[in-house]
């Protein structure tokens, strides 16, 4: 028997110890990221007491959107499950990471995923918490942490974004239904292995020892197929796949109101578009929206609609009269100054769609 010791371990370089022109170094050395932080407002987040849900509120805008999602660049919304490619009728693939499909084998969204999409530009754009974070307490801008409504101690004031999504004790105004493929079958993808972020290894994401920014990823003319063939092969959503989903809303005000139509790509000043599921760092997950109907009803009117003993007229508008609500209610977002515009501006750089912008090359 030898009694040579074995050879030690490679070890792996700390950044995060390393002095700050070495890492800075490290940095400069790296390619761009494909991602950009939006600086939060310069005034705190303004904390209001929400709209509640025991009554239909005469002077607040009550409904539902239909809307129409159209996949941009190739969309894969893991349900955390893997299987063998022949459960889902592909034999010539192992394993793959699989999408949520309902009984008709048509590919469906988690109304949840869009509501956390469309959640998180909502936030940025206006005075609101940060809602879910990773860094720690002390790393969170003053008086932006989320917010905790105690409604037994009389504590309801909450933020913006809280006030129409929910925080802990508030459920929200607003309901995401699951979004619907309108044909059935799928594409098969490629996930490239993707890695957590590192903000303790990225000075970057901070600044004075305070978050920087809100994180918010390009979008690019397509997704990355394979990065160094290393990764997993994933159920996805090819491009000009279609889904139609609802939206339904109430006792919302009209910038509050215009402020989703913003979120949702519906200002011409901003054309901007959602990314939703996984692989945002490689192209992945571009959808635009198109608001087809909306069902809007004021509180004066639902009275009559429940003690009439005949139904009412349809009360959805489309087409032209559609077009022009929406411009009302984003122009009376606009003038109320309930949309932060330097925080959209910056956005707009961010989620603008079409964009030429290409994916990063390599493995991210």
């Amino acid at each position: 028997m030898s009694s040579n010791p074995p050879p030690p371990k490679p070890s792996r370089p700390n950044l995060a110890n390393s002095s700050p022109r070495r890492r800075n170094n490290s940095e400069q050395a790296l390619p761009a990221k494909p991602y950009e932080l939006i600086p939060f407002p310069k005034q705190p987040p303004c904390l209001k007491r929400p709209a509640g849900h025991d009554k239909y509120l005469p002077d607040r805008l009550h409904g539902t959107l239909f809307l129409t999602l159209t996949v941009q660049t190739a969309l894969h919304v893991s349900t955390g499950v893997v299987v063998m490619g022949s459960d889902i009728g592909n034999n010539r693939i192992p394993l793959i990471k699989t999408m949520v499909q309902n009984p008709d084998q048509k590919l469906t969204i988690q109304g949840s995923s869009l509501k956390g999409c469309v959640r998180s530009v909502y936030e940025a754009v206006t005075r609101s918490c940060i809602c879910k974070t990773k860094a720690k307490k002390l790393q969170i801008p003053d008086k932006y942490s989320e917010c905790t409504p105690e409604p037994k101690k009389g504590r309801l004031d909450v933020c913006p974004a809280c006030q129409i999504f929910g925080a802990l004790n508030w459920q929200g105004l607003i309901e995401f239904q699951d979004a619907v493929c309108q044909s059935t079958g799928f594409a098969t993808g490629f996930m490239p292995s993707l890695y957590r972020p590192r903000p303790d290894q990225r000075r970057a994401y901070f600044r004075q020892g305070k978050v920087a920014g809100r994180k918010f990823y390009y979008h690019t003319i397509r997704a990355i197929d394979r990065g160094q063939n290393q990764g997993i092969p994933v159920q996805t959503a090819a491009k000009e796949y279609i889904f139609t989903t609802a939206l339904h809303f109430k006792n919302l005000t009209a910038e509050e109101l215009g402020t989703l139509f913003i979120v949702l790509g519906q200002d011409p000043q901003y054309p901007i578009a959602l990314k939703v599921g996984g692989g945002k760092p490689i192209g992945m997950g571009t959808m635009t929206v198109q608001v087809t109907a909306i069902d809007c009803i004021k509180g004066q009117n639902l009275r009559d609609r429940y003690v009439a003993y005949q139904s009412p007229d349809s009360t959805q508008l489309t087409g032209d009269v559609l077009q022009q609500l929406m411009q009302q209610h984003i122009q009376t977002a606009h003038a109320s100054a309930f949309v932060e515009k330097p925080q959209l501006d910056a956005l707009l750089e961010v989620l603008r769609y079409p964009t030429d912008r290409e994916p990063p090359t390599g493995m991210y």
